[in-house]
């Protein structure tokens, strides 16, 4: 199965504290994830994000649209 890949914000730091990275998605609030990697992090978020859209469907909420800007190269 696919998953859908949405175009929400995601804030991604080093936490030294935890040893691993940190991908927030401030436009979902407590949409987070960890990983060892960036890239580890940024994978998760996206399932996250899924799970997190999933979830609010099922309870009829509100779920924001990605106010994320396209990029050109």
């Amino acid at each position: 199965m696919m998953m859908k890949m949405y175009r929400y914000e995601m804030i991604v730091y080093r936490s030294d504290e935890d040893n691993a990275y940190i991908a927030e998605v401030p436009e979902l609030p407590g949409c987070m994830a960890d990983g060892a990697t960036y890239e580890e992090a940024i994978k998760k978020a996206r399932v996250v994000i899924s799970e997190w859209i999933e979830t609010a469907r099922q309870l009829n909420r509100e779920i924001p649209e990605p106010k994320g800007k396209p990029a050109y190269a």
